[in-house]
């Protein structure tokens, strides 16, 4: 490898790396498997191969042991000829749910190091997992399958034979729902009088005050109200609540308003489920409370998530990802809290291998806190794998 360029040599690298997994390594393949579209990203290759279908399980690990790709996936949908060269000719016969939550979701995640990100969006997949798809939807769980991407994220696949005949738009319904999308300060809370003044033989309102649904009301109602109170307790125990105003947005010169109308009385009358009709305050807490409580699903207003496509191409799992090395794992419910990317998705060993690194580089990988410094380093595989799939060093 010695007279390669660094790229070459890079790929040719992380190649027989992936090549000695895939040979030692048998990959669990999806129910109907042979429903399914297959494609690949191969070392060194241009663009994606698909449209590929196998009839027999051997063909597939053939071809896997053979051309070694970089990324494998396999499609959501379910198809009679997946293997036919357009979409209308694979013959559309129903698909899974998917959800596909990725750090570059978060807002200013590129000024995160890789292990917040993952730390992060895994709060996320907790939240669309626990509050949404098994409290609201009631999805039972025998049809929920949790992974780790392999990269900067994590997917959900609901299988639930209830659902796979849905369409595009029925889709977008679910992701509407989950993102809080449109949703009505009308739907969730209620104007109540507070007092009534008389004139002659009729009484009218004298004031009004708006209403919180209970916390523990199903749906938005509740998730809405529990959001409310736990941003009125982060700013109340702050030491510095300018600062943690700052933090969901707020400029500096509404924040000391905000604080200046967040009277003790207020605070505690929110508590008990009276919003005050103060106009800042109430446009501050329903837009945060939505923000804090819904998923984030996409990068943007535009950016239309997988759940919507009823013919997602998906990683699959125990596969490795091309760019990171790591292995898409699958995860058991009660386990995702306790998950850790870093230590479970790691499937190299710890042999010593030389790597020059491009920069100063800090993580934790396999219980072991690494803090490089740039240049030649001596590491383990499994962290000269990550980093040169990362294009952060190159093998030596």
């Amino acid at each position: 490898m010695g007279s390669f360029s660094p790229l070459k040599q890079n790929l040719e690298f992380l190649k027989n790396k992936f090549s000695q997994y895939y040979k030692s390594n048998s990959l669990e393949l999806p129910e109907r498997f042979a429903r399914r579209e297959y494609a690949f990203i191969l070392f060194g290759g241009k663009g994606m191969i698909r449209h590929i279908g196998f009839d027999k399980k051997t063909r597939f690990v053939d071809f896997i042991s053979n051309r070694t790709p970089c990324h494998v996936y396999y499609s959501s949908a379910y198809y009679k000829n997946p293997d036919a060269p357009t979409m209308q000719e694979k013959n559309w016969m129903g698909a899974e749910l998917i959800f596909d939550l990725d750090s570059d979701h978060l807002p200013n995640a590129e000024k995160l190091s890789y292990t917040e990100q993952l730390s992060l969006v895994k709060d996320e997949f907790d939240k669309l997992v626990n509050d949404f798809l098994l409290n609201d939807f009631g999805f039972d769980k025998k049809f929920v399958e949790l992974y780790f991407s392999g990269g900067r994220g994590y997917h959900c696949h609901v299988n639930d034979p209830k659902i796979l005949s849905m369409d595009s738009n029925e889709r977008r319904e679910v992701v509407d729902y989950i993102t809080g999308r449109d949703l009505k300060d009308s739907l969730v809370f209620q104007d109540h009088a507070t007092g009534k003044k008389e004139y002659g033989r009729r009484a009218f309102p004298s004031g009004k005050t708006l209403k919180m649904p209970k916390p523990d009301e199903p749906g938005w109602k509740g998730r809405i109200s529990r959001g409310i109170v736990e941003i009125v307790n982060e700013i109340k125990n702050s030491k510095y609540p300018i600062e943690k105003l700052k933090e969901y947005g707020v400029k500096e010169q509404d924040a000391e308003k905000l604080l200046t109308d967040l009277s003790e009385d207020r605070i505690n009358r929110i508590k008990q489920g009276n919003l005050d009709q103060s106009k800042s305050i109430r446009k501050f807490f329903l837009n945060n409370a939505l923000r804090k409580t819904a998923v984030l699903m996409s990068a943007g207003e535009t950016d239309e998530p997988v759940t919507c496509d009823v013919k997602r191409l998906i990683r699959l799992p125990g596969s490795l990802h091309g760019k990171t090395g790591l292995k898409v794992v699958q995860i058991k419910l009660n386990e995702l809290n306790d998950f850790d990317p870093l230590n479970d998705a790691v499937v190299f060993s710890d042999e010593p291998l030389k790597t020059n690194l491009q920069k100063d580089f800090n993580i934790t990988m396999k219980g072991e806190d690494f803090k490089l410094k740039s240049g030649e380093q001596e590491i383990p595989a499994f962290l000269a794998v990550f980093l040169v799939a990362r294009g952060l060093g190159n093998i030596i």
